[in-house]
């Protein structure tokens, strides 16, 4: 017997906090541990930095894979809880582990093939291209062979949101991100390891995260079997994750080939202007970081409704999490605005940093708040099951107008150090692009999917 989950009938703001708070929290400390960890690169030197930066691109990519199957296995699994149907829910488990273990021995396989050539596509061809790639090398391969960390991770911790059970992957992820705050200058600084040392503590966190939320499944998620005897592949268990799951990887994946391509426009500046690409991204994830985290408790919501036609539940929970995260982005962004210079400073920021950070932080916080608004819809998108249309909005964001436009920006820019502000404001246009097509989208998701609930 099966006592109804509280997804489906606790009042909709407390259960909105009580799933998001939690992981909220522990995608503070992440963020918190992103900005650290780049703070002790940046003490070894600015090239170390620069080469951390771009290994953010293959990290994502990495992320990709693993987060777009656990997304998937998150909104199928709460889905078929909300329709009371059990078998379902255990077969999602299985079959969703199974594939990203496949997505780990991917990456391994790859790390033999790519990094150098990954390296040389981005370091430039200044005097201080060698050291990037040297640098790149150690951090890299480190964090693809023991990618296994980050895999594991994702995959139970997504199983404990998608039951309700977030205060226990809040434990897990918080658990990590403290490793490797701990670890960090350790092996950094005391064992000497440079930015090997880096990547270790990182993926050292990773594993015992994985393990933690291993446990935490086992003994506590009575919601799930995690038996695998007589386990088989399952067609049609495997289509409904990849259907949402396929879409999240390309529309993360879209991100890590976006970050590519503004790293080869920038390095046409200078490597300090990739350099401060890197640091954007490690700070601004200290506001999306709980925007995302408040979105892991939303989809599980959304969905379990949906499979319980429960309407104005769903209706309800959209709005909350418009309403939070609305203002969440608006705080990043008066933030962004007023201490710039504090905020790269913690970088060990040279002066050519502080010219190019400061008016850079400041011009592309302005689309924060459209931000917020296109990432609560990209998330409903993937809880109802259509990741397809979180992907077309996030290709035509990223590679249609955001790309392209920074190109055209830094072409009329004449190419000039002194005036690479123009191609920030790629990131307003985007967003203006972004919350135009997500708001279309979800208006013919609504009229289709949900009106007549």
């Amino acid at each position: 017997m099966h006592s109804e989950n509280k997804m489906g009938v606790m009042p909709v703001n407390r259960l909105l906090i009580t799933m998001s708070l939690p992981i909220v929290i522990s995608m503070l400390v992440q963020a918190l541990y992103n900005i650290v960890d780049s703070i002790f690169v940046a003490k070894i030197s600015e090239e170390a930095l620069t080469a951390v930066s771009i290994a953010f691109t293959m990290q994502t990519l990495m992320m990709a894979v693993s987060s777009g199957i656990a997304v998937g296995i998150n909104a199928f699994l709460s889905r078929s809880l909300g329709e009371k149907n059990y078998e379902n829910v255990n077969k999602a488990a299985t079959n969703g582990i199974f594939l990203e273990i496949l997505g780990y021995l991917l990456f391994a396989m790859l790390a033999f093939f790519v990094i150098t050539p990954f390296y040389r596509a981005q370091a430039g061809t200044g005097a201080n291209a060698q050291t990037i790639i040297d640098h790149g090398k150690d951090y890299l391969s480190v964090i693809m062979f023991m990618g296994f960390g980050i895999f594991g991770q994702f995959t139970f911790e997504r199983l404990l949101q998608a039951t309700g059970k977030t205060v226990y992957s809040m434990i897990t992820q918080t658990t990590g991100a403290v490793i490797n705050l701990i670890l960090d200058p350790i092996f950094i600084f005391v064992f000497k390891w440079g930015v090997a040392g880096a990547a270790l503590a990182t993926v050292t966190g990773q594993i015992v995260a994985a393990i933690m939320a291993i446990i935490f499944n086992i003994r506590k998620n009575k919601e799930i079997n995690f038996s695998f005897k007589g386990f088989r592949l399952d067609g049609f268990i495997i289509s409904r994750i990849l259907s949402v799951g396929i879409p999240s990887m390309i529309m993360v994946s879209i991100g890590s080939v976006m970050t590519f391509c503004m790293n080869k426009i920038l390095s046409t500046f200078s490597s300090t202007a990739v350099a401060v690409f890197g640091v954007y991204f490690k700070l601004n994830s200290f506001i999306f970081m709980p925007l995302f985290g408040m979105n892991s408790g939303m989809v599980p919501i959304v969905s379990y409704n949906f499979g319980a036609k429960n309407k104005d539940r769903m209706l309800k929970t959209i709005r909350l999490a418009m309403i939070y995260a609305f203002a969440i982005m608006v705080i990043g962004m008066i933030i962004f605005l007023i201490i710039p210079a504090k905020l790269l400073g913690l970088f060990e920021a040279s002066p050519e940093m502080l010219g190019i950070g400061i008016p850079a932080l400041r011009i592309i916080c302005l689309s924060f708040p459209i931000a917020s608004i296109c990432i609560v819809i990209s998330s409903v998108f993937q809880a109802l099951g259509n990741g397809v249309y979180s992907m077309i909005v996030s290709i035509a964001r990223q590679l249609v107008v955001l790309i392209p436009s920074a190109f055209i920006l830094a072409w009329i820019s004449g190419f000039d150090i002194n005036r690479i502000w123009y191609v920030w404001f790629s990131y307003d246009i985007a967003e203006i692009m972004s919350i135009t097509i997500s708001l279309l989208l979800f208006k013919k998701l609504y009229d289709e999917k949900i009106k007549d609930l």
